[in-house]
């Protein structure tokens, strides 16, 4: 008889983060950071696809298959996915109008060289955010505590981003306010809340680079019903940004947003709702370091707000829409936490007071904080 050879198999072998990057990455990146991102993942397969279901979210697409850099989930800081810090760009949003000349007058198109530093920081920190952002909607399921939600979320952003000080880090807390809770909620120490199937949650988190801040959010709901809410404030987001631009007047933008957001409605329950702009919720200008920049972007029209967006300025475009009143104010236990921007330094004496201080302008400095981030760091009360 003659002896059948068997083919052997090749074994896959299981990627881990210490496979992934290589010994020099490996030894560019401090100890505890490897093993909080390892304790993050937990058993998650990595994988080296750009593929992802996202089919359990309503209005938000799945990742197609295609070239990619980094693997899935993350484990890969994006600095070592682009060596040459030449970052993706993101959306183009072409000038309409009387402003469509500066899209092809030669001086300003050699401003926007001069800025090229200041973009390349942005468009780092904007990379940074699609990466998390990709990881989060990979956890974010009926089920997950909100605590641990925005922490692996920011545990993620502190490494993809390679978190270096003020340098380079976390902008400001995550949020992840649900239901009729609008804005600027994140879990303390001992609170959870755990996402339902029937809630609408907002996640709001922000990325920084020498700075320069990117600050994103999007809305993860699971029952159908929800669909034409979040219509609504994707069409008015698109609205807002479209209307953008130099010497554009923020209380046109508002007018612009409200228009769009209220040309909506939605059926709960057999009622049905027109759906209304927040009127006391407003998107901002953000400067470096400093999110909210002093001017305000209204998303209702009429507020008297006659700001003029100006050359070299950087806004976010936020918009809130509600089946309520359209109004919100302050309630619960306060989370978030930020120095004036314009304080000057004031003598104080208690010497934890001092410490703690000292502790917040070293690592936050004029940048927003929040409870959880001093209990990590061993600051007590």
């Amino acid at each position: 008889d003659k002896k059948k050879k068997k083919k052997k198999k090749k074994k896959k072998v299981k990627l881990t983060v210490d496979k992934v990057l290589t010994p020099e990455q490996l030894a560019q990146i401090p100890k505890e950071r490897i093993e909080i991102i390892k304790k993050v993942l937990g058993d998650m397969p990595i994988k080296r696809e750009r593929a992802q279901d996202n089919s359990h979210f309503r209005n938000l697409g799945s990742w197609k298959e295609g070239p990619t850099l980094q693997t899935n989930p993350p484990t890969i800081p994006v600095d070592f996915q682009f060596p040459d810090r030449v970052f993706p760009i993101g959306q183009i949003m072409e000038y309409t109008g009387s402003n469509m000349y500066r899209t092809t007058n030669a001086e300003l198109k050699e401003k926007d060289r001069i800025a090229e530093e200041h973009y390349t920081h942005l468009r780092k920190a904007a990379e940074c955010q699609r990466q998390v952002r990709k990881f989060t909607q990979s956890i974010a399921k009926p089920g997950i505590r909100l605590i641990d939600l925005c922490e692996k979320l920011e545990e993620m952003n502190r490494h993809l981003v390679n978190e270096n000080g003020l340098h380079a880090g976390i902008a400001f807390p995550t949020g992840c306010s649900i239901n009729h809770v609008a804005a600027h909620y994140t879990p303390n120490a001992g609170d959870f809340t755990v996402l339902g199937p029937d809630d609408v949650c907002k996640i709001d988190f922000g990325t920084q680079v020498e700075g320069r801040i990117i600050d994103t959010a999007f809305t993860v709901a699971f029952n159908p019903k929800f669909d034409p809410l979040l219509l609504a404030v994707q069409d008015a987001t698109e609205t807002g940004i479209r209307e953008a631009g130099i010497d554009v007047r923020v209380s046109d933008v508002g007018a612009a947003i409200q228009e769009a957001m209220e040309s909506h409605e939605i059926e709960l329950d057999g009622k049905t709702y027109r759906i209304r702009s927040v009127k006391n919720l407003n998107g901002h200008l953000i400067g470096p370091y400093h999110i909210h920049g002093g001017k305000s972007v209204p998303i209702v029209a009429g507020t008297g707000m006659n700001d003029k967006m100006e050359e070299g300025e950087l806004y976010a475009i936020e918009t809130f829409g509600s089946t309520g009143k359209g109004y919100v104010w302050e309630e619960g236990e306060c989370s978030h936490y930020m120095k004036d921007f314009y304080a000057q330094p004031r003598a104080i004496r208690n010497p934890r007071a001092k410490g703690l201080l000292k502790h917040i302008e070293t690592n936050f400095s004029t940048l927003a904080f929040c409870k959880r981030w001093l209990d990590r760091a061993g600051e007590t009360k």
